[in-house]
């Protein structure tokens, strides 16, 4: 008798777990054409810059379709590492992928454009209340360590009206490979030819001064937890952490605000078709000139390592939701929404991945 019980509930358990997984085949297959088991759970890594939004767009998209996405702000070079080691299904990077990079992933990598936003120069004086403006050389010799006092007369003289203290300037940067860290360098070497010849641009430098912060998260608690601190961080981390950040002056010599709207006079430019531009230093008199893409990292032939149709398809869905519909998360966040060309650019890469050859997207 028992041993009758104990098979009526096994038979129970697997007819509930058949009809589970059909139910969910069903409900997925409408939208990815794909017969196969719907993949519950994608897996991505990355940029910090990026972390914000993602986790609002990732929540709305778990909403929509159950589908779940296990996202590690991770920065911009441990994501493309991990990607190219094959750990996660994307990645997600502030800084195009260089030629060495390209190389280490042995097979084409699409950059998707998934947002847009600003880095800001935030900084920590408790006794100045007023925002501080900050010109391009003031910038560079910060974080060349040749300006030291927060009273130096080069910042005096961009803020007559601002008392400023005599305390020392103490650099907080990126201890980690990082988008964030190429945003600003990239618009360092622009504007400085010293930097440019010193230090250069990418994910990862050899800094002149400064404590070392891994993330965003990083860097934002480095300076708001030391007076006279100074860092770079994404705006959306300034503003969560009520942390005063600087208006800057940009190529047209007028003192920007970072906002959306001044990231997207930034972004109002020709995207290339393989989405990888910079964004930096920019001619449009009111964009904001240390301003970013971000992109999503995938394979272009998503059949590999084993993976299944239906997990290429899910994915590519995914990204296909993010650069449309949520768009409409970015605002709020203080992310810029891409453009119709980005979009567009967007569209037609996402059309080129494929799985065995065929297109992931029908």
């Amino acid at each position: 008798m028992t041993t009758k019980i104990l098979n009526f509930i096994t038979l129970g358990v697997m007819v509930l777990t058949l009809n589970t997984t059909l139910t969910s085949c069903n409900k997925s297959g409408e939208s990815n054409n794909a017969g196969s088991t719907t993949v519950t759970t994608i897996t991505g890594a990355g940029s910090s810059f990026d972390n914000p939004l993602f986790s609002k767009m990732f929540a709305a998209y778990y909403d929509l379709t159950k589908a779940q996405i296990n996202y590690q702000s991770v920065g911009s070079g441990a994501g493309i590492s991990q990607l190219t080691n094959k750990t996660i299904d994307f990645g997600a990077s502030d800084a195009p992928m260089n030629g060495k990079q390209d190389s280490a992933a042995g097979a084409t990598v699409l950059h998707i454009p998934v947002t847009a936003g600003a880095v800001v120069i935030s900084y920590n004086l408790p006794e100045v209340t007023e925002v501080l403006k900050f010109t391009p050389a003031v910038i560079a010799n910060i974080f060349l360590g040749k300006i030291t006092k927060w009273n130096d007369p080069a910042i005096a003289a961009v803020n007559p009206n601002v008392k400023l203290p005599a305390t020392a300037i103490v650099v907080a940067r990126r201890s980690d490979g990082s988008g964030t860290t190429a945003i600003f360098t990239s618009y360092l070497s622009k504007i400085s030819p010293e930097w440019q010849s010193k230090i250069g641009a990418g994910t990862a430098v050899n800094w002149a001064v400064g404590l070392g912060g891994k993330g965003n998260e990083g860097v934002a608690g480095l300076v708001k937890q030391t007076p006279g601190g100074i860092g770079y961080i994404e705006l959306a981390y300034a503003i969560q952490n009520k942390m005063p950040y600087a208006t800057i002056q940009n190529k047209a010599g007028k003192f920007i605000v970072p906002s959306s709207e001044s990231v997207t006079a930034a972004a109002n430019i020709e995207i290339p078709a393989d989405g990888k531009v910079l964004l930096t230093d920019t001619d449009a008199p009111d964009g904001y000139p240390i301003s970013g893409f971000s992109w999503v990292l995938l394979y272009k032939e998503q059949g590999y390592s084993n993976r299944t149709q239906a997990q290429a398809i899910q994915l590519v869905q995914l990204l296909n939701w993010m650069i449309h519909d949520g768009q409409k998360y970015g605002a709020d966040l203080y992310y810029a929404p891409l453009s119709a060309a980005a979009v567009t650019v967007g569209e037609n890469l996402l059309k080129s991945a494929t799985y065995n050859g065929q297109p992931v997207l029908k």
